[in-house]
């Protein structure tokens, strides 16, 4: 869909990269680091100085203490941390529980490590699960859950309640949570996220994966972890050597200015994700749209059902060449057969998310 928008030069509101820059304190730190290195390879699982940098600052988001030399490996993206644990934990034939909706990868990372993936399904408009049914997969053989909270692409943020329920679920059969936290310091008021990894007896159950990709407006940098018990980090290790060997030396390097942030700057993110959210569902309200008011991360699902596609992929194309919008259409992200809904994302400048509401006025004209 962002070809599609080049095409028809739309505003490209599907693929989620934010348009505007990195704090500059780690721009600045880059720009030393292009003259004095490192450029050659680091520690395969990781430069220690960020390990160390990463694993205070989890340490104090995530309420446990994370060892910086046996409780980490850095990857290329969380793509690659999610591809490597799957990788450690699952074998071919095994079955992995997969929520849907879902980010695209989950349900072909299963498939590529040769296991099955069983479809969990959350329940529109609020998203909810039925445990009977995410425990009838463990019952099937599953023998891990990949958790995304918040959620891509519905913007689900996962209550402690609901993570408690899953997590005596996981203990019951002696499974493992894959989680996929990208988006854990964007999660809006009066919602909060909690760590699977920080509920009773889930550090020895949990592997955490992440990345600096959507905390610092990085997604280029493809600077990923996981985090999890000193066991199953040492056959990612592993893993992660095999697949990428490592992480980019340089940019590890000037990532750490980030890390080292004070509470001050996420407090800072947070204010400016909720601006953004408030300008951009405002404006979809006031266009009379219907659609999901996210907890966390920074998508919305409209719902195009009142006009009158059976085709949500046609939905998308008709809108970024005749209204100038770039979206994505749902179903690529749910395992239903599902297509009343597009995703936007809105982690853009105001001056975008306002031109892209302001075509989105001529968005009657898609009605059949």
């Amino acid at each position: 869909m962002t070809r599609v928008s080049n095409r028809y030069k739309a505003i490209n509101l599907s693929q989620g990269f934010p348009d505007f820059d990195p704090p500059i304190e780690i721009r600045k730190r880059l720009q030393e680091v292009a003259l004095t290195g490192p450029h050659q390879y680091a520690i395969t699982w990781g430069a220690e100085n960020f390990r160390q940098a990463l694993a205070k600052k989890q340490t104090r988001f995530m309420g446990h203490p994370v060892n910086p030399d046996t409780e980490i490996v850095v990857t290329c993206g969380s793509t690659e941390a999610m591809m490597a644990a799957l990788m450690t934990v699952v074998n071919p034939g095994d079955r992995v529980a997969v929520f849907s909706p879902f980010y695209e990868n989950y349900g072909a990372d299963s498939i590529l490590c040769g296991a099955e993936p069983i479809y969990i399904p959350l329940v529109p408009p609020d998203f909810h699960f039925d445990p009977n049914l995410l425990e009838q997969a463990f019952r099937e053989g599953a023998k891990a859950l990949i958790l995304c909270n918040p959620s891509n692409p519905c913007g689900k943020v996962f209550s402690k309640e609901e993570l408690l329920t899953i997590s005596e679920i996981i203990k019951r059969y002696d499974a493992w949570v894959i989680t996929d936290e990208v988006y854990e310091h964007i999660v809006y008021a009066p919602y909060t996220h909690t760590y699977m990894a920080s509920l009773p007896d889930m550090w020895e159950r949990t592997i955490s994966c992440s990345s600096l990709s959507k905390t610092y407006s990085i997604t280029g940098w493809r600077l990923g972890y996981i985090i999890g018990p000193e066991e199953v980090i040492e056959r990612a290790r592993k893993v992660h050597d095999f697949l990428t060997v490592g992480a980019a030396a340089p940019l590890m390097e000037a990532a750490v200015a980030g890390l080292e942030f004070g509470d001050d700057y996420y407090e800072s993110l947070l204010a400016h994700y909720t601006h953004m959210k408030n300008l951009f569902v405002g404006g979809l309200q006031q266009l009379g749209l219907t659609f999901t008011d996210p907890q966390g991360a920074y998508y919305v699902l409209v719902d195009i059902s009142d006009f009158g596609y059976d085709d949500d992929e046609k939905f998308c194309y008709d809108l970024a060449e005749k209204v100038g919008v770039g979206a994505v259409p749902g179903s690529a992200f749910f395992h239903e057969k599902e297509n009343r809904y597009i995703r936007f994302h809105f982690a853009k400048k105001d001056e975008t998310l306002l031109g892209a509401l302001d075509r989105l006025q001529d968005i009657g004209k898609m009605k059949k």
